[in-house]
């Protein structure tokens, strides 16, 4: 992965000599409270409590400021955390946020969503011997506190450049991009298909994890930036790429990848059968902030089947106890040591009653005399050569096969693009999963004046990883865009300049 083109400024850090290592190692580690499980099954509250300050300074205290900074180095972004903790420690609260903010644009979501067991905390010197200092728990910490105590500070007035951007998918990447942008000087409209902003941050992301107030507050500051922000509007349906373009002089597509893969197994069309955006969707929001097809209940379910193995299963599992589900079974093919979500969330699952069978795989949906639902037909695998990932493969073991009892199932297996976009774009390139191909260090297409990051191009990953992708792409946005040379009047949405750029299928298609 590229690095982020924009890293954090230097700034001053403690002298070597004002850091007692050998005192800071001997400091117990800290963690915030959480809902107990028996109690949590029952509420869609977020599962972590905040850090009582006092407790946080001390936490933040174990940092022993390595001069290296790997926690830095391992963050996506590029944190500078040993300065945000060393101000955190000594109360500084404003300024540790600010120094997340610096580098980050969701400071709040990625502490809590990140898997900072293998990016920062999974390098930081201190977790050698300890429990690491607990990074994430504290960027949520500050920046929440920030929040509660006036906000981030207001933004400086920029000069405009006369330039217009539109963002299509306002998730992750596609908010990094737009905030960067818009401080740059550059006017920008964002576009969502859904009823209400935010993405996967919304829609695919439970209450127990991230609340939603948190994203409501996000797009405020960004309207509060002059982003425009314009929702329910699918591009090819209720507005046209051609709308889209007009009068803009590029376009990155965050889209996200939401289109579930299929099992491909007997059965798999019965009645009660979803794949896990639908369940997310369903089961996390209010009708109101739904698409018509998909605002019916989903009733009561008793006995959930979850097959996939990443965190969105563990987001389906645990939002199935929830609905009240008795018993929940997630299944995956591998051994949880080959499991790629966060160990926390697989912890969190357990305490909450979900049952985890290992070593299986789907191989047919049963079906009742009305065509429901009514359990999955399983085989028992064990894992054979290492496939190109490292990763061992999976291979059946004939004559084990097992039923496991269920009115739901959910698949969780992979995603990718909507397949509307080759309709809608083309001349843009593509992989064969249907994801944009876009240059790694510019996130730019085949077509010069559309960018492209996020889940749209990587599949499913993470939101720190998309928010990397927005850094890259702003950075290259805003090069193309002073090339492009000055602006010599105001640009209206229908100016003949901007349909200069955009008209030309060599530029946007």
């Amino acid at each position: 992965m590229a690095d982020d083109p924009a890293p954090s400024p230097k700034r001053e850090r403690p002298d070597p000599k004002q850091v007692d290592r050998r005192a800071r190692f001997q400091i117990p580690p800290n963690r915030p409270p959480k809902q107990d499980p028996a109690v949590r099954v029952g509420n869609w509250d977020e599962v972590s409590f905040l850090f009582d300050p006092e407790v946080a300074k001390v936490e933040a205290n174990r940092c022993i400021q390595c001069p290296a900074a790997p926690c830095t180095k391992a963050c996506p972004v590029h944190n500078d955390i040993p300065s945000a903790l060393w101000l955190l420690e000594q109360g500084n609260f404003n300024g540790a946020a600010d120094v997340f903010r610096e580098t980050s644009e969701l400071p709040e979501m990625c502490g809590r969503l990140c898997p900072q067991e293998r990016l920062c905390e999974g390098h930081c010197v201190v977790g050698k011997n300890a429990l690491p200092v607990a990074i994430g728990k504290l960027e949520t910490f500050v920046t929440e506190w920030q929040r509660a105590h006036g906000g981030p500070p207001a933004s400086a007035p920029v000069v405009s450049t006369g330039r217009r951007v539109a963002v299509v998918g306002t998730g992750p990447a596609g908010i990094a991009v737009a905030e960067r942008l818009a401080r740059l000087g550059h006017a920008v409209v964002m576009y969502e298909a859904w009823p209400e902003p935010g993405g996967v941050l919304r829609y695919g992301i439970p209450d127990f994890k991230q609340n939603k107030p948190a994203v409501d507050r996000k797009f405020a500051d960004l309207r509060a930036l002059g982003i425009e922000v314009v929702t329910g509007v699918r591009v090819g349906v209720q507005i046209s790429w051609s709308t889209v373009c007009a009068g803009v002089d590029a376009v990155f597509l965050g889209i996200g990848a939401s289109e579930g893969s299929l099992l491909g197994i007997t059965g798999e069309d019965a009645e009660g059968v979803i794949t896990a955006t639908e369940f997310l969707v369903r089961s996390n929001l209010p009708p109101e902030q739904l698409p018509e097809s998909l605002r019916a209940p989903l009733g009561s379910p008793r006995r959930v089947v979850v097959v996939g193995g990443g965190d969105t299963s563990m987001d389906c599992v645990r939002s199935a106890r929830r609905l009240g589900a008795a018993e929940v079974t997630l299944i995956y093919r591998r051994t949880e040591a080959e499991m790629q979500g966060r160990i926390e969330e697989r912890k969190h699952a357990t305490e909450e009653g979900v049952r985890f069978e290992y070593l299986a795989a789907p191989v047919e949906v049963l079906c009742d005399a009305d065509g429901r639902v009514r359990g999955l037909r399983c085989q028992r695998m064990e894992l054979g050569e290492a496939d190109d990932t490292g990763r061992r493969r999976p291979r059946a073991i004939p004559g084990s096969e097992f039923d496991i009892d269920a009115d739901l199932l959910v698949t969780a297996i992979g995603y990718n693009v909507e397949p509307e976009w080759g309709q809608i774009l083309p001349d843009l390139v593509r992989d064969r999963w249907n994801r944009f191909v876009a240059d790694p260090e510019t996130m730019q297409t085949n077509l010069p004046a559309v960018f492209a990051g996020g889940d749209a191009v990587n599949g499913a990953d993470l939101v720190v990883t998309a928010l990397a992708d927005g850094h890259r792409a702003a950075a290259a946005i805003d090069r193309y865009l002073r090339e492009l040379g000055p602006v010599r009047s105001p640009v209206a949405p229908s100016d003949a300049r901007g349909q200069r750029f955009i008209g030309d299928s060599s530029l946007l298609g």
